[in-house]
Parts: C-alpha cells; structure tokens; sequence
C-alpha cells in the first residue's frame, strides 16, 4: 500500500512540473497557433497525404517564367535553369529571389514571375520577404494581387505592430473554396479575399527592390 501511494504522489508530482514549466518562446510549438496550424491539424485528422514544396529552390529560377496572351492564347515563357530573367529584372542568388526595381529601359512597367504551374486546390503558401524602403512589389495569387510592401511607408496596410521595416517578414495564405487569408506576421492583412478558381502563384517588379526566400506551399486534397 506505502509503495502504492508513493508512486501516486511521484506521477502527480511530474505532471505538475510539467505544466507548470515555461517554453522558451523560440521552442517549437511554443508559440500561438495560426490558422495554417489548425488547418494541418484537422488534416491529419483527417488522414490526407499532402506535402510542402517548396516553389523556390534557391538557385535558380526553375519553375518560373513570364506568362503572356497573345492571339494564338497563353504563353508561357519558361527560365528552367537560369539565375536570372532576360533583363535580369528577376535574379536568383544564395537562396534568395529578387524581384528588382523598375528602370526606364525596361519595356513594362510592370513585369510578373509566373509559377509554371497553377494551383486549382486549396492550399497553404508561406514564404519570407523583404523590402527595400518604400518598395512595392506584389505577390499574385491565381492571378489576384495581394500587395506586398514595405508597408509602413507604402501601405496599405500601414497600420501593422509586427512588421519589421527593411527585415525579413513572413506572409502567409490559407486559401479555402477559394477564399484567401492572408497575414502578415500573424497579423491580418486580408481575411477575406476571393480568388479565382485556379492559376499560377506570381511576383511583382515594381518599385523598389524586394527580395523573397522560403516561398512554401502545400497543396490541400
């Protein structure tokens, strides 16, 4: 009986401690839990096999290219292999992807990197960006643009508490029956946003230059 309840108190003593222990705040897991953490969760629940992949692979431009209509229909130009674009407007370099800013040469304005593939499924897209000061530049999402700033000064969303100016942030959006979530940080920049049915993940030259890394994304079945 003495050995019996010695081992009750020892068992309630561990899991005391054990709740009562402190994470530090770079633990994993210690952290909130975002909407993609909950969306992985039910779907490991759920028992689906999905995987992330990443749209990026540090080197090259593999799995990019300019996308254009013309009267035969849609084009797609593909950089498989290359560093950078044909007028080094995009460039790939130590596992960065840099969108540069426009200059008076370039014969658009504008000038999007298309994904060679589009992306019908809801799906979770994370990646990291950074932006020279007040850069514009943008991150297309089945062709709908979700503008990617050096927020602050350039806005829109100049309200932001966790972004950190001329640093890297992280972007996240959760897409779902074709609705997008998008944070920044954690904060919201878009809970609602409706998409397209399908398209390509794309990024904006504009303005400044901004460099993006870790592009992730994982695709729901």
């Amino acid at each position: 009986m003495k050995t019996k309840t010695l081992n009750c108190l020892i068992t309630l003593l561990l899991v005391t401690n054990i709740n009562a222990a402190k994470l530090p705040e770079d633990f994993p897991g210690a952290g909130s839990v975002s909407l993609s953490d909950k969306l992985l969760i039910e779907e490991n629940t759920n028992d689906q096999k999905t995987e992330v992949i990443s749209l990026f692979n540090g080197k090259d431009l593999t799995g990019w290219g300019y996308s254009s209509k013309t009267l035969q229909g849609v084009t797609f130009e593909s950089f498989d292999g290359k560093t950078e674009s044909k007028e080094k407007r995009f460039f790939a370099k130590d596992g960065i992807l840099t969108a540069d800013t426009y200059i008076e040469s370039y014969t658009e304005r504008y000038q999007t990197l298309w994904t060679a593939k589009e992306f019908p499924n809801d799906f979770i897209l994370t990646l990291e960006f950074r932006a020279s000061k007040n850069a514009d530049s943008g991150v297309l999402l089945r062709g709908l643009q979700l503008q990617c700033r050096d927020y602050l000064i350039a806005g829109p969303y100049k309200d932001l508490k966790n972004y950190k100016p001329q640093d890297w942030n992280k972007l996240e959006v959760v897409v779902k029956d074709n609705i997008a979530h998008c944070t920044c940080n954690g904060e919201i920049l878009e809970d609602a946003l409706k998409l397209p049915a399908t398209g390509r993940i794309g990024i904006e030259s504009d303005r400044g230059q901004m460099e993006y890394r870790n592009i992730l994304i994982k695709e729901m079945e």
